[in-house]
């Protein structure tokens, strides 16, 4: 005990505490907050890597591996933000995300340069999506009643 009589020590913060003090519903807020912008950031990454544009073009062909991978890598991302809105797929869009999101920073780091700052905030708000969402991927959904 504390001289003052608790249990726990008075000036240290326990972070669990803090983001347990959190209502079920904040929670829910803001990962879903976290999701409809990682939706929104990577539809429009992944659409202007499908339509061609011209930075993404030259971006692709500065990697080295052809223009057929800035096709994959806009159809993994445009894919990994419509499981992003679905509920039962969030975790797996989250996971997918983050581990593109890895490798375009590993790309920035290795090969083409530049600032990977973007892709390590992408990378850890989408981990921070599929941590979060890790407990309910493969759960039945319920219509209603007993959880």
């Amino acid at each position: 005990m504390t001289p003052t009589g608790s249990m726990n020590p008075p000036c240290l913060i326990n972070s669990k505490d803090v983001l347990m003090g959190l209502s079920a519903t904040t929670n829910k807020r803001i990962v879903w907050a976290v999701r409809v912008l990682l939706a929104l950031a990577f539809g429009a990454a992944g659409t202007a890597k499908l339509a061609g544009a011209p930075l993404m073009i030259q971006i692709f062909e500065h990697i080295g591996f052809g223009q057929w991978f800035r096709y994959v890598t806009g159809l993994v991302e445009v894919t990994g933000a419509v499981l992003l809105l679905i509920p039962r797929t969030g975790f797996l869009g989250g996971l997918l995300l983050a581990v593109t999101m890895v490798c375009a920073l590993a790309t920035h780091l290795l090969i083409i340069g530049g600032n990977p700052a973007p892709a390590a905030v992408l990378a850890l708000l989408s981990a921070f999506v599929a941590y979060s969402l890790r407990s309910t991927y493969g759960e039945p959904a319920h219509a209603g009643g007993r959880s």
